[in-house]
Formats: C-alpha cells, sequence, structure tokens
C-alpha cells in the first residue's frame, strides 16, 4: 500500500491515479524508471561513451540532408549497445522486458551517422477486448490472427529528431514494406506455442497504444490522405510497471511456496508477468489492484487493405505499398521540413547537457 502511495496512486477503495494529466502520469511511473535505470546502472555507464559519440547538437543537424535507413538490431552490434541505452534512458515509460517474438529497429540518420529513432515489435497479448472486438477475430482463431501481428513496445524519436516530429517518421515505418519483409524472413517456419500450428510469416497488422492518454504521435497520423493509425478505443488500465521488482520477487516467491509454478520466459506469453502478479495479489487479499486506472488509446497500424474480410472471411488479403524510402520523403516534406522553418527547439538540444544530467541521475542511484 504504502509503495503504491508513494508512486502517487489514491486507494479508496480500488487503485487509480491522484489526476489524469500527463504530468500526474509521468510522476507515478518515474519510480519504475529509475529502478529499470538502477538495475542496468553498469551497463548504462560503460555504454555512456558509446552513446556520446553518436550524438549531436540540434543545431549541427541539417532537416534537408536527413537521410534515413532502417537498420535490423542484431546481438552484441554498435546498434544493440545504442538501443539499449537510449531505451532505458530517454523514455518516461520504464523498459519492461519482451517475451515471445520480437523484432528491434534501428532508423539511422546515414547523412549525419546518428541514430533517428527505435522500434520495438513484440508478441502481442493473446485477449484484448477493444482490439478483438473491433476487428472480429472470433475466439476460436485468436491464436490464429494475433500470430499474424505484432505489439509495437516503443516507438519514438530521439533528440534532437524528436523536436522534428521525428516521432510520426518512427510511426510511419511501423506499416514499411521493409518491416513486413523482414518479419517474413525472421518467421517463415514459425509454429505457434499454445496450438503448435504453423502460420504464414506474413504480417497482417501492428498495434500500440499511447503513452499518456490521447496521443499526439498517432492521431490524424496519415499518409497521402490514407488513415495510418487507426484508434480502436482505449485499454482498461491494467499492467505491472507499478509493482516494483523487488516486490514482485516476493510474490512469486510466496507463490511458489503455494507450490504454483512461476515459470516465465519462453512458451508462457506476454501476460505470464500480469498474471502471476493478479494471483499473488489475489492471495494477498488485493484483488484488483494489477489495474492501475492510467487507461491508454489502443491504435491499430493495418498492413493490409482488407484486414477484417482477412480476419472474418479468409479473404486473400491486399497488402498496403509503402517503400521506407517514399515514407521518409513524404514525412520530411510533410512534416520535419515545415517544423524547422517554423520553430527552432530542435537547434537548442545541447549533447553536453544533456550527457552531464545523465550521468548526475546515474551517480544519485
Amino acid at each position: 500500500m504504502k509503495v503504491l502511495k508513494e508512486q502517487g496512486f489514491k486507494i479508496n477503495p480500488h487503485l487509480r491515479p491522484a489526476g489524469y494529466s500527463k504530468t500526474t502520469y509521468k510522476r507515478i511511473q518515474a519510480p519504475a524508471k529509475a529502478e529499470q535505470i538502477s538495475l542496468h546502472k553498469d551497463f548504462l555507464i560503460e555504454a555512456i561513451d558509446t552513446a556520446k559519440l553518436y550524438c549531436k547538437n540540434g543545431k549541427d543537424v541539417n532537416p534537408n540532408k536527413i537521410n534515413l535507413e532502417l537498420r535490423k538490431v542484431s546481438p552484441s552490434s554498435l546498434e544493440e549497445t545504442l538501443y539499449k541505452w537510449w531505451n532505458f534512458i530517454w523514455w518516461s515509460i520504464p523498459y519492461q522486458r519482451s517475451y515471445g517474438r520480437q523484432m528491434r529497429f534501428l532508423l539511422w540518420d546515414t547523412t549525419h551517422d546518428l541514430p533517428f529513432g527505435l522500434i520495438c515489435l513484440q508478441s502481442p497479448v493473446l485477449r484484448m477486448a477493444v482490439r478483438d472486438n473491433a476487428i472480429g477475430i472470433p475466439k476460436s482463431e485468436l491464436d490464429i490472427w494475433i500470430n499474424r501481428s505484432m505489439h509495437a513496445q516503443r516507438v519514438g524519436a530521439l533528440p534532437p529528431y524528436n523536436e522534428l516530429l521525428g516521432g510520426k517518421m518512427v510511426a510511419l515505418s511501423l506499416t514499411s514494406n521493409e518491416i513486413r519483409e523482414a518479419y517474413r524472413n525472421k518467421y517463415r517456419s514459425y509454429i505457434t506455442i499454445l496450438e503448435g500450428r504453423k502460420l504464414k510469416p506474413d504480417l497482417l497488422f501492428i498495434t500500440t497504444t499511447s503513452a499518456f492518454g490521447r496521443s499526439s504521435l498517432y492521431n490524424r497520423l496519415k499518409y497521402k490522405g490514407e488513415v495510418v493509425a487507426e484508434c480502436l478505443g482505449y485499454t482498461q488500465g491494467s499492467g505491472s510497471f507499478h509493482i516494483p521488482e523487488e516486490l514482485y520477487e516476493e510474490i512469486l516467491e510466496m507463490l511458489s511456496r503455494k507450490g504454483i509454478d512461476v515459470a516465465r520466459g519462453y512458451g508462457h506469453g506476454p501476460s505470464r508477468k500480469l498474471k502471476l502478479i493478479s494471483l499473488g495479489l489475489t492471495y494477498l487479499k488485493l484483488s484488483g489492484f494489477e489495474y492501475h486506472g492510467i487507461k491508454r488509446e489502443f491504435y491499430l497500424f493495418s498492413l493490409v487493405r482488407n484486414l477484417k474480410e482477412v480476419i472474418q472471411k479468409r479473404k486473400k488479403p491486399v497488402y498496403v505499398d509503402r517503400p521506407f524510402n517514399e515514407l521518409v520523403d513524404y514525412w520530411k516534406e510533410r512534416w520535419a521540413i515545415p517544423r524547422a522553418e517554423r520553430l527552432t527547439e530542435w537547434k537548442d538540444f545541447s549533447s553536453e547537457d544533456f550527457f552531464r544530467n545523465v550521468e548526475r541521475t546515474l551517480e544519485r542511484l
């Protein structure tokens, strides 16, 4: 109870935020972010010099000359080091480990030789009412269609590109031909865990959620007049970020003593942690406290033009055709260059000041 109240929750008798502003939401999630940074402090200190090498002041970036490529993040690569470092440091929403299928990408500015933004795709949860009802997935076929989709856990631009509306470029790239092709190559022989089905390695749709309530990143996101991100509604506000790792380990220990299988990882699905927390809280007579009350907008990025017909009538998919380089050209003309000419915040980003603040944060932990 004390831990939750210190984070900014009210308990009367159910758990809910003390307020519903973005400032309140960020404050609530700050302890979880600090905890993750502390857990990975050694890596963050070790990799900070590499991160510095690949970060420039805003004034040293020319928006007109930005040229992007999509890079898959491979283990033990430079891209993985930079991906992990920024994933822990940059976002207000704390890092959470991914389970099941996973694909990671860096958008890279080849002109300035800098990381531009991150994408993390992972297995979606099997049941999500706002998604399943909107696109009409039969309950008996959930594993078929959910295993032909991915959930974007992390989508966003790094500084100074974030001030040039770089986040919209990262979001647009979710529907690129290149991501669809990368998925096909990786999961060509994939067999579902629950039913043991071999599915076609064609990615049909990607989902994601807003960070704090209504999203300025995904709302009205279009490409040449076509809606890219369709809002399906709001999530119910459940999750595990507000349960500290120390408390989670104590819950697992308690469940284990009761003879309950607490195995996690491959084969148990992306919602395993939440299920174990929910069960543990029930034993502690805190049933329902996995619902933190922070509802987020739920968005669908369809990679086919006839998604409902594919799912409900088994029609042949008609895929959208969006080459990554064409998305880059569109983003620059529609958002980046007009923004750079109209506002100058992107020039104000100081790499030196930013890393000085990060070093102070790491010293305090």
